[in-house]
């Protein structure tokens, strides 16, 4: 499969740019939301801007740590991000981590910013997962034709998940379903039902957590912490976070 063009005698890849396109869409979402809040543009630009940079770099140093048997005999690779290789929950945990510093050195209330960015992040995964598609990678066990089709699968991504002489469960298009039914899930919440703070960060810690912990199990091509699946270790790391977030916010409601 091809996974780039070449405009101008430049070569840009599907990968980068489904990445690129879930973030300008995401910006988008925050920003307008931001604005309800009359929160300063200046500032949720500098947050995006600040945490997509570290998030990236979260996301690829994760990546190379837990694949550093490859890594550690083709350094050069390490800054070849367009070819994948960009974890996840590495770039959330590092995204985090500054978004949390930054909220602090700016005054701002940490929980009530990142229920107005979850959403974004969410959908910008949705968008992102299929940059893994042109790559041909983060897909599950090897199946047969019959059984894609029986899931509904479209046809094209049934000839994508071709590889080699063989068919593998597109386990990036299932996630990346996922994330739209959360997306579609907390724009409903936020705009139809009167919530309390936390709540939406805790339902996408929970919903992107269960999904992932699910998926990963199909995957081939996990990173490994110590012959487990670092994926649904953070995962539930993450549940159980959010169930925390829940079970506080329910406390403080009957409080009142």
């Amino acid at each position: 499969m091809n996974n780039s063009i070449s405009i101008f005698g430049f070569t840009i890849y599907f990968y980068s740019l489904c990445i690129l396109l879930g973030i300008f869409i995401a910006y988008y979402l925050i920003n307008k939301e931001a604005k309800k809040n009359n929160i300063d543009k200046d500032f949720i630009f500098n947050l995006v801007f600040y945490g997509i940079i570290f998030g990236i770099l979260g996301a690829r140093i994760y990546y190379v740590i837990f694949s550093f048997d490859y890594y550690k005999d083709h350094l050069t690779d390490i800054i070849k991000v367009w070819n994948g290789g960009l974890a996840i929950h590495g770039g959330l945990i590092a995204g985090l981590i500054f978004i949390y510093f930054y909220c602090k050195k700016k005054k701002q209330d940490f929980v009530k910013i990142l229920d107005i960015i979850v959403p974004g992040i969410i959908i910008a995964q949705a968008f992102g997962r299929w940059g893994n598609f042109f790559n041909q990678e983060a897909y599950g066990m090897m199946v047969s034709k019959e059984l894609l089709q029986k899931l509904l699968i479209p046809g094209f991504i049934i000839d994508g998940m071709y590889i080699n002489g063989s068919y593998y469960l597109p386990t990036f298009y299932i996630e990346s379903i996922w994330c739209l039914i959360g997306f579609t899930l907390m724009i409903i919440f936020r705009n139809k039902i009167k919530i309390k703070k936390g709540t939406l960060t805790a339902f996408y810690l929970i919903w992107y957590g269960v999904g992932r912990l699910v998926i990963e199990y199909f995957r081939t091509d996990s990173l490994m912490f110590f012959g487990l699946k670092q994926a649904q270790i953070i995962s539930i790391i993450c549940i159980i976070i959010g169930l925390i977030i829940l079970f506080n916010r329910k406390r403080e409601l009957y409080k009142e």
